[in-house]
């Protein structure tokens, strides 16, 4: 009878011993992710393309074309036209024909 109970808080003991080492690898795996990447939160596109073009003589392309270009990069360069340095991703895009994609 005692050597049942040694062996059942043995077993238990195994368990959390296991069960401890399997959360402290998790919490590893999550702390490298995190130190290598950094949380961005998602822009509100529509918002930002509305300021974007709100001066802009064909506005429907150009929230068209402003929403893609923030979907890709998660940016849109504050004013109604510039500032491009501040977003170079919204800056970089191009169309097919080699002309800038993003107003």
């Amino acid at each position: 009878m005692a050597i049942s109970k040694l062996i059942l808080v043995a077993m238990v003991f195994f368990s959390l011993l296991v069960l401890h080492l399997v959360e402290a690898d998790n919490q590893l795996v999550v702390n490298t992710d995190a130190t290598e990447s950094f949380y961005t939160p998602k822009l509100d596109c529509g918002a930002a393309c509305e300021a974007r073009c709100r001066l802009a003589s064909r506005q429907k392309i150009c929230k068209r074309a402003c929403g893609t270009c923030c979907g890709r990069c998660n940016c849109v360069p504050p004013g109604t036209s510039g500032n491009q340095e501040l977003c170079p991703c919204y800056f970089a895009m191009t169309t097919h024909g080699g002309k800038r994609k993003c107003p």
